[in-house]
């Protein structure tokens, strides 16, 4: 059986991608190693990549508190909820909606991960990823703005 540690960790890593590409980003202007260069375009992919898994993590905290923990954060009354007209049967329909929308979160952030170390391994290793790798993370940034953009025009 495969141990949950290494996909925590990954989902954790992706959490903290965007701090993370800014400072690999100043560390590549300013510093003096020999793989600046290299390094350059993993720090500049990373930034928009860890927007997109910031968009995930806040994604993340609203399904897991409006969907897992809806009875915690909604008083009621609950005659148009989903599940209403009661309590239970509310946070019984929005329990059952929020708890694949949170293990789909997760699988984003771990998704991210990989992009990030795809692009690494490409960039910064020189190692041969695939022409997949590139497209896909410009793609999966693109689609990240288009879904904050819609996201902003709703409320």
């Amino acid at each position: 059986m495969t141990s949950l540690k290494p996909i925590a960790t990954d989902i954790l890593r992706s959490a903290l991608l965007l701090p993370t590409s800014v400072v690999r980003l100043g560390s590549a202007l300013i510093g003096r190693r020999p793989g600046r260069a290299r390094a350059l375009p993993h720090a500049l992919l990373g930034i928009p990549l860890g927007a997109l898994s910031l968009v995930a993590v806040g994604v993340e905290v609203l399904f897991v508190a409006r969907g897992v923990l809806y009875g915690l954060v909604d008083r009621g009354p609950y005659d148009h909820s989903w599940g209403g007209p009661t309590r239970g049967g509310a946070w019984l329909a929005h329990f059952a909606v929020g708890l694949p929308v949170a293990a789909a979160g997760l699988a984003l952030l771990w998704c991210v991960a990989y992009l990030d170390d795809r692009l690494g391994a490409r960039f910064v290793r020189g190692e041969r990823t695939g022409a997949w790798v590139l497209p896909v993370a410009l793609l999966a940034c693109a689609a990240g703005a288009v879904f904050v953009v819609a996201w902003v025009h709703q409320l």
